[in-house]
């Protein structure tokens, strides 16, 4: 990627925690509106990364910037969706995301649930404004922590492995609503996840991490057509990505055991 196309940089990052290297010094750049995941085994960094991104732990060393300023810990340009859903229980649908506005006084109450509404309306929750988390389904319920993360607009959209505890069709609903979320919001997306097949559909890099410590080992540009639909299964790019990526982090782990 060209330098002065990147809107999120990671320079040089490397994390510990005590005596472990967590990530070792890793470099990556994401461009405006570009959807990038990262895979790799279970340790290798990915959602340290993130978090990091996200302000909530400090790199050891090495910088983060976003459009061109320092990141020094949360900020309302960075959205989190966490696997967890992390609603409130005792605030319905709508009081979640209009929680994630509380803080914008110009913002009239009367405009904060305007907003709260059109945001479930866009990721299929319309009608269930007052539902409460426990009457919702895990999908339903991760609707609401996207809608919510979008709330502030922020400039980037952080996902830890989002659909990791939902079911396939449920999983495959969600994929396809991010890919519409991010085309319409024209967000910078950083994605981690488990299922490669998942990283190579909603992707247009997928980066292949190897641990520990956390390293980059390979930048796999996926050249598929937008917008993406199910045909894809049966496109000789999607299926040679997948196993692109599949042979790198099993080359990864051998050499970990090694």
């Amino acid at each position: 990627m060209h330098r002065d196309t990147a809107h999120l940089r990671l320079r040089q990052i490397s994390v510990t925690f005590g005596d472990t290297t967590a990530v070792a010094p890793f470099d990556l750049e994401v461009a405006h509106n570009e959807f990038v995941s990262l895979v790799g085994t279970s340790g290798c960094g990915k959602s340290t990364l993130l978090n990091v991104v996200a302000g909530l732990i400090p790199p050891t060393s090495g910088t983060v910037t976003l459009g061109g300023h320092p990141v020094g810990g949360p900020g309302r340009d960075r959205g989190m969706v966490f696997q967890k859903y992390t609603l409130f229980p005792w605030l319905t649908a709508a009081q979640n995301v209009e929680f994630a506005l509380r803080d914008k006084p110009d913002l009239p109450r009367r405009e904060r649930r305007a907003e709260a509404l059109d945001l479930l309306r866009q990721v299929g929750l319309g009608g269930r404004e007052d539902a409460y988390p426990d009457q919702l389904s895990g999908g339903m319920q991760q609707r609401v922590a996207i809608a919510r993360a979008l709330s502030y607009r922020p400039e980037v959209l952080l996902m830890d492995e989002p659909f990791g505890a939902l079911d396939a069709l449920t999983r495959r609903v969600m994929q396809d609503l991010l890919t519409q979320l991010w085309e319409q919001h024209r967000l910078t997306v950083l994605f981690v996840t488990h299922d490669i097949e998942e990283a190579v559909y909603l992707s247009d890099r997928v980066i292949v991490m190897s641990g520990t410590p956390g390293q980059l080992r390979r930048e796999i540009p996926i050249a598929l057509p937008r917008p993406r639909n199910r045909d894809l299964a049966s496109d000789e790019r999607y299926r040679e990505a997948c196993a692109e990526a599949y042979e790198e982090i099993f080359t990864a782990a051998d050499t970990a055991l090694s």
